[in-house]
């Protein structure tokens, strides 16, 4: 078993967006990274710095994936001290046009995979002392927007959820999760919606360094929610 002195972190979904930004800023900031691809490929910011960097073939329909992955991680750099579950998917249906398998599949992706992907790790979480688990959920998980996105808020309030149980599991033995919710991000997801310009949208590089702030914070310092938005709503 490989062992490193930085920090490690797991982050799933990426390949691009959200995932791909959040990975390059915690390079940058010392950290060492797993990446969990449904097509592992070393990013063009990772040349270089391939002994920080863990690539690892990770889906989340597959519910044998997470433990697989952690496993790998941890035989790579001998310690996990963060998880950053940001795959996720949007089906743009109200609860009425969804069917079950609609419902199922976001759900599958959107909490069952995270929940699985923090249990696999969680050993090495509370070992580190300061494990960290970050949970892409969303405003959706706040409040429901429009009747589109009901079902999506549907998986996204359970994955705030999620994170809430979390930190109360862990919190004893200095585990901490926040639930990170953006409004629009500018990523291929949210800008086939059609809703504001991809330059009104919040950047998937700015939500990063909010990440990595987030990440960084003391165990005094919890965090159990962090909304970001880039319009202007009466609560958010």
């Amino acid at each position: 078993m490989a062992q490193t002195t930085g920090r490690v972190a797991l982050i799933s979904g990426a390949n691009r967006g959200i995932g791909d930004h959040v990975a390059a800023t915690l390079l940058g900031e010392g950290w060492s990274v797993s990446l969990g691809m449904r097509s592992p490929s070393l990013p063009q910011w990772a040349i270089g710095h391939e002994a920080q960097v863990h690539l690892a073939h990770y889906d989340a329909f597959d519910a044998t994936a997470e433990k697989r992955w952690a496993d790998d991680a941890l035989q790579r750099f001998g310690r996990i001290d963060a998880v950053v579950a940001n795959a996720g998917t949007m089906i743009p249906k109200t609860v009425i046009e969804a069917d079950d398998d609609d419902i199922d599949s976001m759900l599958a992706v959107n909490v069952k995979a995270p929940r699985r992907l923090v249990k696999a790790a969680w050993e090495a979480l509370r070992e580190s002392g300061r494990g960290r688990v970050l949970i892409l959920a969303s405003l959706s998980g706040k409040r429901v927007k429009s009747a589109s996105a009901g079902s999506y808020s549907l998986s996204k309030f359970a994955a705030v959820v999620l994170a809430h149980a979390i930190r109360q599991a862990g919190f004893e033995s200095g585990v901490r999760a926040t639930a990170v919710c953006p409004g629009f991000v500018a990523t291929d997801m949210a800008m086939a919606l059609s809703e504001p310009p991809a330059d009104q949208m919040t950047q998937p590089a700015d939500l990063a360094r909010i990440i990595a702030m987030l990440l960084s914070l003391p165990n005094e310092a919890s965090v159990a929610e962090f909304a970001v938005n880039c319009q202007l709503e009466e609560f958010f």
